[in-house]
């Protein structure tokens, strides 16, 4: 991922004409016969997949993008690719900033320590010195509230318990771009209320965020902007209300239910 050699301040994030492709293998119906035939053998056949097709936007800093679409529709695609962990087919991206991620509840974790011992290593993973980690451990604990089974191994807990302590490291570690995959469909209202207004308190320090959601409430609520996505395509940019809204008349139009809740 390209960085910027005359940086623009205003802007977090830069995608220009991003087409993600990969090849995915596929197993093919066979009959018993050619199962015999081929003596025992599965029958696969590879398939190109286009994820993202000519996909350009840009984040400012103090902007909170919501993006939304159908499954399949490259929203998890494009989040890897900001973060870096796919690489671009064709196009650009670029980010200004550190890039923290949420992209999967518990990736990075050591299931066999603690919550504790895992906010330290996360902050570790981060850059952060033992002087500093002592000094934010208890505000991410604390944050996360797991009562006492922040000292429990973390394979023991539910994915409730994981989305807690994961987004409670994630926006604690001063992140310039924040990526959410999800995240904060776990957890009890109150505890996503204060998520709320934690990523609010980071929108106004000139960061930003970027979350995939299906929760349309949500991305209704909290977002300046919103990315529609499609097959890979970018159908809608731009204001909440109107983007929201095309996409809901779309997803009607072709006989699905949407809710605020779940599309």
């Amino acid at each position: 991922m390209p960085s910027a050699s005359d940086t623009q301040p205003s802007l977090a994030v830069q995608v220009e004409n991003l087409s993600v492709r990969y090849r995915t293998a596929i197993e093919r119906k066979q009959t018993f016969r050619s199962f015999l035939a081929r003596g025992g053998r599965s029958s696969r056949t590879t398939r190109m997949i286009e994820a993202l097709h000519d996909v350009s936007f840009e984040v400012k800093t103090g902007t909170f993008l919501g993006v939304i679409g159908p499954n399949g529709a490259g929203k998890s695609t494009l989040l890897r690719t900001l973060a870096g962990i796919l690489p671009p087919s064709e196009g650009r991206v670029t980010v200004w900033g550190n890039v923290t991620t949420l992209l999967a509840l518990g990736v990075g974790f050591n299931a066999e320590l603690s919550g504790r011992d895992n906010v330290r290593l996360g902050c570790l993973a981060s850059g952060f010195s033992p002087e500093e980690i002592d000094r934010i451990a208890s505000p991410i604990t604390d944050f996360a509230d797991l009562g006492e089974f922040i000292d429990y191994p973390v394979k023991t807990y539910s994915s409730g318990m994981y989305g807690r302590l994961a987004f409670s490291i994630a926006v604690h570690v001063n992140p310039d771009i924040l990526l959410i995959d999800e995240a904060l469909s776990t957890g009890d209202a109150a505890f996503r209320a204060k998520s709320q207004q934690r990523m609010r308190e980071l929108m106004t320090q000139a960061r930003a965020i970027v979350l995939v959601s299906h929760g349309l409430g949500l991305v209704r609520e909290m977002a300046t902007e919103v990315l529609w996505l499609n097959k890979g395509e970018v159908m809608g940019y731009g204001d909440p209300a109107e983007v929201i809204t095309g996409y809901t008349d779309s997803v009607q139009g072709s006989g699905k239910a949407a809710t605020d809740d779940q599309v």
